[in-house]
């Protein structure tokens, strides 16, 4: 699934993965539907990655339910879509495993990201400055070291093109500093108990970003989705090693793949080979069993 469209639920934004819906006479909901769209150095492929929208909202459910039972609020009301808004029904096909009933809330516009270990732009940037994002660093780190405590360094979202790392100080500007600062300690928090479950089931969560949204009443939560392959940088433990680029449970391969092709990374994207598409299919795949402990169904 590239596209979707729902005749009689007006599409409220459409993301590089994500088509959000309103639900007619529900004006505190939405409708999230993750597709098998794929976007590497901000391009979407033209080519889905089967299932990926499916492994995103599982993964996502069970991290907020998980989240909620330790006291992390958050968006998430249900992936029972149907028998939650029976005007779904005749989409109900269309919609098994990849959408969920979620808060409506307004989106903040800025990012949060936790990095354990340095890797990806975070470590482009170290080797540039010694700064990530205003964080100063150690010298002599080296790629995918272990950083001595997590570190936060957000974002602000782009609504074309890359994302742009923010110092705190600017994201405060940005949004209050009341409110980057709840951020702040919220994403460490949520982290720090993501990469503990993670260690267990032999995986590093080496840097995860996270989304906050604004009630109407003010209070700050989790939206969007949570310590996915699409949000995060995950590693097998057991293939970690410091100094050189560990393989990972993400698009990474497909990443990987684009750099040996002549492609000056503006679309169209190349077609993806069926390799590199069964080969991402099955990282994703991967790392729901990991993590949750269950196995994937396609449907």
């Amino acid at each position: 699934m590239l596209t979707l469209d729902l005749p009689g639920f007006p599409k409220l934004r459409s993301g590089k993965v994500r088509e959000v819906f309103e639900l007619p006479g529900d004006p505190d909901h939405l409708l999230f539907v993750a597709t098998d769209r794929l976007s590497a150095f901000d391009v979407v492929m033209r080519d889905p990655i089967p299932d990926k929208g499916r492994v995103l909202t599982r993964l996502s459910a069970w991290w907020f339910e998980r989240l909620r039972t330790e006291g992390v609020e958050n968006h998430f009301v249900t992936v029972d879509v149907v028998t939650r808004f029976p005007a779904l029904e005749p989409f109900a096909k269309e919609l098994a495993g990849r959408a969920m009933i979620v808060e409506r809330t307004e989106p903040l516009p800025v990012e949060c990201v936790a990095r354990g270990w340095l890797a990806g732009g975070g470590w482009k940037d170290y080797q540039e400055t010694g700064f990530v994002s205003g964080v100063e660093l150690p010298a002599g780190l080296r790629l995918a070291q272990k950083l001595r405590e997590p570190i936060f360094t957000p974002a602000r979202k782009a609504e074309q093109g890359h994302d742009e790392n923010i110092s705190f100080e600017l994201a405060a500007e940005t949004i209050g500093r009341p409110e980057i600062s709840l951020m702040r300690d919220a994403t460490l928090a949520v982290y720090g108990r993501a990469a503990d479950l993670a260690a267990e089931r032999g995986i590093l969560i080496a840097d995860t970003k996270f989304e906050f949204g604004r009630r109407a009443d003010g209070k700050l939560i989790l939206i969007d989705e949570v310590l996915t392959p699409d949000s995060s940088r995950f590693w097998p433990m057991d293939q970690h090693q410091v100094g050189s680029s560990p393989p990972s449970f993400d698009k990474q391969f497909v990443r990987d793949w684009l750099e040996t092709q002549d492609w000056d990374k503006t679309p169209p994207a190349p077609p993806l080979p069926a390799d590199v598409i069964d080969g991402t299919r099955a990282r994703y795949v991967e790392a729901y069993e990991r993590l949750t402990g269950l196995k994937f169904a396609a449907h």
